[in-house]
């Protein structure tokens, strides 16, 4: 059980004491500070005990920047993505009229790396535990992209974080780890920045030592923290956050608040239970619905799983073979355009029947839209270009981007043609249609070199006929492995006889 850091002095002195520790850190170099901030309680209370240290300092000594990070993934949880932004709105303010080198930004993840760009453009599937390609592109690229750039102007940087060993056993080991590996006090070596160290001020605080610093201290840049706590209590399926109570009572700390597109975790918990305790947030329902269709534990039985959308070869057109399947790869491109839809769709619903606050909300950026659309046409070569028609569909508008190119080989009556010539084997008509982009691409440029590789690599991507035949030769290719690494064994074992 995890003992109250204010239980042997008190809060006033073990506040008190911690800000004494954050001045003294402070003033002890001149390396900048960075803080992640995510509007959640830990990383309100960690910016809070620092905005109180540096505003109880003299002016002059506040020299060093203090950088406050936001990452705004894009599909955050509406409610908190607004949190987030007004807070950090509020923050500026206020740190410009108390002359606080306090500088908040708001990081988004570069546009190929969006989550909607990769899943409905590249067709990556949805997130799962063997394939997490979302937290690095959204969360850690970013930020670790603005601490970089901060070390290298200034040589070194110190990173404010809000863990807490008491978050989880794994969480209190990995820290405890650093922790014996400090350099100075209280700030740990960074595994993946260097020149970053680590710095940790309520790492011993449990769930209620937070709660009940944010509810007896003021928000110092003026934003409700009793608002923060009905946003968790919200967000809790039976409504209840306890907290001046026992040790034994539960807290409202273990909501979690994240990507409402997430399928990392077999219930958006936090978001279903907003929507449970309160009538005016119903208009989220959408989100709830599309996260549910993403995940592919609901499509089916779980052994199956989202097979039937995604095609049977890899990204580079390679097939590999696992307990005698083959490992799926992307999505294929009517699944995309299905996801798409229903992106629009949701997006068109909450602006017509939410509230004011969310009538211009984006699910999906007009320069996702545009990256998506050329990465349809020009990388995997769908020049039917599908997605202005289906914005359009949706959504009852023109498609706000300008063409994407006035020199498409077919028309859509050429297509059905071709499709018809290919005696509508999809397999040969994705073949012939790349075969004909990419002669096409070429046929301008003065100097063809790299037509013929090209060529050959569709050529080996459209290699099998269909599914089945991939099999086939998969199985033989790898009975084949198998006889020979049995015959030179046995040639081994013979020789040494």
């Amino acid at each position: 059980m995890n003992k109250s850091v204010f239980k042997p002095h008190g809060l006033e002195k073990t506040i008190q004491e911690t800000i004494n520790e954050v001045q003294a850190i402070y003033l002890s170099d001149s390396f900048p500070w960075v803080i992640g901030y995510s509007g959640g309680k830990d990383s309100t209370a960690v910016l809070q005990l620092i905005w109180n240290a540096l505003e109880t300092l003299p002016v002059h000594q506040r020299t060093k920047p203090v950088y406050v990070i936001s990452t705004d993934t894009q599909v955050e949880n509406p409610i908190v993505s607004l949190w987030v932004q007004k807070s950090i709105e509020s923050m500026g303010i206020a740190a410009k009229q108390k002359n606080l080198p306090i500088l908040p930004n708001i990081l988004k993840p570069a546009l190929q790396d969006t989550f909607w760009v990769n899943l409905i453009g590249k067709g990556y599937p949805a997130p799962r535990h063997k394939f997490r390609w979302c937290t690095e592109r959204l969360k850690i690229n970013p930020s670790n992209k603005f601490i970089r750039e901060v070390v290298r102007d200034s040589g070194e940087a110190i990173l404010v974080l809000g863990t807490r060993k008491a978050e989880s056993s794994k969480r209190h080991s990995v820290m405890s780890k650093l922790e014996n590996q400090r350099i100075r006090d209280n700030l740990s070596p960074n595994q993946s920045l260097p020149n970053c160290l680590v710095y940790t001020p309520i790492e011993a605080w449990t769930n209620d030592d937070v709660w009940l610093y944010l509810m007896q201290k003021p928000n110092p840049w003026q934003y409700d923290n009793k608002a923060l706590l009905t946003m968790y209590q919200g967000a809790t399926t039976d409504g209840e956050c306890p907290l001046v109570v026992d040790t034994s009572s539960p807290s409202c700390g273990d909501s979690r608040f994240g990507c409402w597109v997430c399928t990392m975790v077999e219930q958006d918990k936090s978001m279903a239970a907003m929507i449970q305790n309160d009538e005016e947030k119903e208009w989220m329902m959408p989100l709830l619905e599309l996260r549910n269709k993403l995940d592919f534990r609901s499509l089916g039985n779980k052994a199956e799983g989202d097979r039937r959308l995604r095609d049977f070869r890899r990204m580079s057109g390679r097939i590999q073979l696992y307990n005698d399947r083959l490992i799926p790869g992307p999505y294929i491109q009517s699944a995309r355009e299905n996801w798409l839809r229903e992106v629009l769709t949701a997006q068109a619903w909450i602006r017509k029947n939410g509230p004011k606050s969310v009538a211009d909300l984006e699910l999906i950026t007009k320069s996702e839209l545009d990256e998506i659309r050329r990465i349809w046409v020009v990388e995997k070569h769908e020049f039917e270009d599908n997605l202005p028609k289906i914005y359009e569909e949706v959504t009852n508008e023109s498609f706000p981007g300008a063409p994407l190119d006035d020199n498409l080989p077919f028309g859509a009556s050429e297509l059905n043609i071709l499709k018809k010539l290919c005696g509508d084997n999809d397999m040969r008509f994705q073949l012939a249609r790349e075969l004909l982009d990419i002669e096409r691409r070429y046929q301008t440029k003065a100097r063809r070199a790299g037509l013929y590789g090209e060529l050959e690599k569709a050529l080996t991507r459209h290699f099998f006929k269909d599914k089945d035949d991939a099999l086939a030769f998969a199985k033989q290719k790898q009975e084949i492995k198998t006889h020979l690494f049995t015959a030179a064994r046995e040639a081994a074992a013979t020789t040494t006889t």
